[in-house]
């Protein structure tokens, strides 16, 4: 395993000064190879000679996944022959996208990986196992695989789902890590109480966890944390990336935050207007990539509103760490005068343990307004849980939302629609967003 690259250690002027050198650059490689960026320069007469530093990307109109949509061969800075690989995005804020990686790109994809395993001290004499999907254009698990190889860390590729076949893997090869859902391992527990194995005298000391939050906003652990760490004693590992921008923050031992790698992101934070928001307040994060060949972005509108931290961590880095998810701008909620982000209603609703599956459906009614339906399934429905939940919305959130109680197929239908890579428990049906 690589040791902390020394740029994360060094102090805040030298780590700007080192972006802002590879920022300039990108801006070169963009305006000769990116019809999307050349056009944009040459339409907004912007001369990238007379942007030198990180403060000066304010220059640039920002990039949106609506650009991403439209545009997207226009983004393609390589020729086709030199495409090794094809993802697409989840789609969990919208239509999946398409985003093209060269051989460079997948060297790049496994060197962030190496750096996320390196944050969760994973070393060559660890095994993980792998229990998202690698198929469907999915990016996340190939870059643990690829990240896994370049680190030399055992892997091995169980999948999603069937806990029966993720413990029958941790009984013959004993991993010592899992990348995972963190609500899966919820299932894994139950099935393994279920059926008498002995988990917590598993191999398993780590997880890697995607797709969900595991921690508040000051970093204490969240609902789901604790439904976890309560019934396993094992490590889990907070991470923030998405497939546009090819990149993770993985959390260390310390739990204070996603550490950025000034190698491989640059990022801002913007309010409403698009202008940089203070130190201590909440923005959208905007995300420059670089060293990317096949498609690389600049200043890409991510749609994930985030604090951000930039004291030294005790682990010695010294680099920008995110914060857990506010919420994501276009899934904002205005419900009864209250703004709410989806975030912190399934924290909410993760508290109760009667509750075995939700859903949040946001639809528009007829004049146009927010309005919010949870349906919950649960083997203790009754009226008295209704109650608790509608008293504990309206203690937590201020606002209490309709509250009804379905099957579960009905339920399972909607989380997990045919073909889709993830689960799904906020559904918005909203004529309009704004």
């Amino acid at each position: 395993m690589i040791p902390i690259p020394e740029i994360e250690k060094k102090n805040p002027e030298e780590i700007k000064l080192f972006q802002e050198q590879l920022l300039q650059k990108q801006l070169i490689y963009l305006k000769e190879n990116s019809p999307f960026y050349s056009k944009l320069f040459q339409t907004n007469n912007i001369d990238i000679e007379e942007i030198k530093s990180i403060e000066g990307l304010v220059k640039i109109p920002i990039t949106t996944k609506d650009d991403l949509q439209e545009f997207n061969d226009d983004f393609l800075c390589v020729k086709r022959n030199q495409i090794a690989d094809y993802v697409t995005t989840s789609g969990t804020s919208g239509d999946p996208v398409w985003i093209a990686l060269s051989d460079n790109d997948l060297d790049r994809l496994a060197y962030n990986e190496e750096l996320s395993y390196q944050c969760a001290n994973l070393s060559d004499e660890s095994i993980i196992q792998l229990t998202t999907t690698i198929d469907r254009r999915f990016m996340a698990g190939l870059a643990y695989f690829l990240g896994a190889r370049k680190a030399g860390i055992g892997i091995v590729r169980v999948g999603s789902g069937v806990p029966e076949l993720q413990w029958d893997t941790i009984r013959k090869v004993k991993p010592n890590a899992l990348i995972c859902v963190p609500s899966f391992l919820l299932k894994m527990i139950d099935y393994a109480e279920e059926n008498g194995i002995d988990y917590k005298n598993s191999s398993i000391k780590k997880v890697i966890c995607i797709g969900e939050p595991l921690r508040n906003q000051d970093f204490t652990e969240n609902t789901l944390s604790k439904r976890i760490t309560e019934r396993w004693n094992v490590q889990l590992f907070s991470t923030y990336a998405s497939t546009e921008m090819a990149t993770a923050f993985t959390e260390c031992e310390f739990g204070v935050g996603g550490h950025l790698h000034p190698e491989l992101i640059i990022a801002e934070f913007l309010d409403e207007n698009d202008n940089p928001v203070k130190n201590g307040e909440a923005g959208e994060l905007t995300i420059t990539t670089v060293g990317v060949e096949a498609m690389p972005l600049l200043r890409y509108k991510t749609g994930d509103i985030l604090n951000f931290h930039t004291e030294k961590c005790e682990c010695g880095r010294t680099t920008l760490r995110l914060s857990p998810l506010v919420g994501r701008k276009q899934q904002m909620i205005k419900y009864k005068g209250t703004s709410l982000y989806p975030p912190s209603l399934m924290d909410l609703l993760n508290d109760f343990e009667e509750i075995v599956h939700h859903v949040i459906e946001v639809s528009s009614n007829e004049i146009n307004e927010d309005e919010i339906q949870v349906k919950i399934y649960s083997r203790s429905e009754s009226e008295e849980l209704h109650d608790k939940i509608k008293d504990r919305f309206r203690s937590k959130v201020r606002v209490s939302p309709k509250i009804i109680f379905v099957p579960e197929q009905e339920i399972l239908k909607i989380k997990f629609p045919e073909n889709s890579r993830k689960s799904i428990t906020f559904v918005d049906n909203r004529k309009s967003i704004g």
